[in-house]
């Protein structure tokens, strides 16, 4: 070696010596993290690996059957049905089927053939003059903002292509929404956005002309998310761009915070004075409403509400509480709200204990990705559903769970421009489109190994339920069903009966006693 390559790397040496030196005097030296002062440099490591843990589980040590919220079978499947593929898989089941918890569905020994078309749903009670037949299976509501634009485009395609719905999301519509055409749920909250006056409240004028267009095929009032229900949301100002504040008609710049509870409506009885003013200012249109199940007695008490005004929404999406969010506080999307099997029984007993069923149709929310998910829904109540991160699968992405981080890897829950153009939009708009058919293709095709011939033929006899290592039990035989008009008449079972009693349209508020069940 010469003596001036010696000297470099002595010199280098000495740098680095120095660097380390000084990085562990700093690391003993500071008070924030207890590992690093007591093994300076060497501590630094530990973050390192925590960086990078999720992608290393993953890819290196995650099974088939793990992964949360969506196992790698799950986004296989739906990435198989996305690229046109079948979905078929070799050799037999890796789920337990023995676990507690598993949900069967029942094939017979005479299965009919499968139906050519796609069924859908009439979207229109008694006073709704624009009735909008619906898909069985949707894109659920998602916000640009929440997305990127080219996944909102993408979606868009898809769902013109296909002949299905794209819910806007409560952040309003954005021109993205309407590039292709496609079929419109236009959703808003409690910000009002892209239908608000400066003071945040409910403008009835810039609603009618928003409405009014051609694409939203209804309304869709949120009154609460799954993932994170009875909570408000806060739009930090840095993300309020100028086309962002266009689109949801808010300042620039500004923090602009979505209030727990609507300011249009106090009480159940306001509610659906609410949804009557918005069908007439639509036009006719259908109205729905969201929310995630917290206390039968205020289900109930929509329930007596819509029978003292006359007055109905048209639909009601129930959102689970295992549904999806881009951000929400840990313990809101562990601990908080009814999960959607429980809340879809208890508002499909509801409507038709008190002779509503008929007036209103029921939609499902909450980790719908695939045709047995569409089929065991509808067996319990619904009337179709819709997806969220099923369809962001079919759009690219990975479950990398970056959404809150504006450092979505695949773009599409990203507002960072070089990300999001990794989604190629005419490519990923097909994805979308071949996913919805997977997914129906399946559930028709499992309708008919049931020997059924339309959806309107399933019920919770249909669908079984592990209780324990050795029992199943049918979803008719876990819950109560309640008979049409069971609790007007005054026949319905304990605790239908009391919880029907307590439930006020005047009120939201729930007042429990330890010597009352609720």
């Amino acid at each position: 070696m010469s003596s001036k390559a010696s000297k470099i790397l002595k010199t280098t040496a000495a740098v680095a010596g120095a660097s380390l030196a000084g990085v562990a005097a700093h690391d003993v030296t500071q008070k924030k993290h207890s590992i690093i002062r007591n093994f300076p440099v060497l501590g630094w490591a530990r973050f390192g690996f925590e960086l990078i843990r999720p992608e290393i589980r993953q890819y290196f040590f995650e099974s088939n059957r793990d992964g949360r919220p969506f196992s790698r079978d799950t986004r296989s499947m739906v990435y198989e049905y996305a690229k046109g593929y079948s979905g078929q898989k070799a050799f037999g089941t890796e789920q337990d089927v023995s676990a507690v918890g598993f949900d069967i569905v029942r094939h017979t020994m005479a299965p009919v053939p499968m139906m050519e078309e796609e069924p859908r749903q009439r979207l229109g009670g008694p006073n709704c003059t624009q009735p909008y037949d619906i898909s069985l299976f949707n894109i659920a509501s998602m916000s640009f903002g929440a997305l990127s634009a080219n996944a909102v485009l993408a979606m868009n395609k898809g769902a013109a292509m296909g002949g299905f719905v794209q819910e806007t999301g409560e952040g309003g519509i954005s021109p993205y929404h309407l590039k292709y055409g496609a079929d419109l749920i236009w959703e808003f909250g409690s910000g009002y956005f892209g239908c608000r006056d400066e003071q945040g409240n409910f403008n009835p004028e810039m609603f009618a002309e928003k409405a009014k267009t051609p694409e939203v095929k209804g309304i869709l009032l949120k009154l609460s998310q799954g993932a994170k229900p009875g909570l408000g949301g806060m739009l930090p100002g840095d993300k309020v761009t100028e086309e962002i504040a266009k689109i949801r008609h808010i300042p620039v710049g500004k923090d602009m915070p979505s209030p727990p509870a609507h300011s249009a409506f106090s009480n159940p009885l306001e509610l659906m004075q609410f949804i009557g003013q918005l069908r007439e200012l639509s036009g006719g249109k259908p109205i729905g409403i969201k929310f995630c199940v917290g206390s039968e007695i205020e289900v109930l008490s929509l329930c007596k509400a819509m029978l003292e005004t006359g007055i109905s929404p048209d639909w009601i999406t129930v959102d689970g509480a295992e549904g999806g969010t881009g951000a929400a506080p840990i313990e809101f999307t562990d601990y908080v709200g009814q999960p959607l099997t429980n809340g879809l029984i208890m508002v499909q007993n509801a409507l038709v204990g008190s002779g509503l069923r008929d007036k209103v149709s029921l939609c499902a929310a909450g980790k719908i990705t695939g045709g047995a998910d569409v089929v065991r829904r509808m067996a319990l109540g619904a009337d179709f559903t819709v997806s969220a991160r099923g369809m962001m699968m079919a759009t690219g992405c990975v479950q990398a769970q970056k959404c809150h981080t504006n450092e979505c890897p695949t773009g599409v829950a990203t507002q960072n421009k070089w990300l999001q153009r990794g989604i190629d939009v005419d490519d990923k708009g097909a994805r979308v489109r071949n996913y919805h058919f997977g997914v129906m293709h399946s559930a028709m095709r499992i309708l008919a190994s049931m020997g059924l011939e339309d959806f309107r033929d399933l019920g919770p006899e249909h669908v079984f339920h592990r209780v324990d290592s050795t029992h199943s039990l049918s979803y008719r035989r876990l819950y109560d069903w309640l008979e049409p008009g069971q609790l007007l008449e005054g026949t319905a079972p304990e605790p239908w009966d009391e919880w029907w009693e307590r439930a006020d349209p005047s009120t939201f508020v729930v007042i429990h006693s330890k010597h009352q069940r609720s």
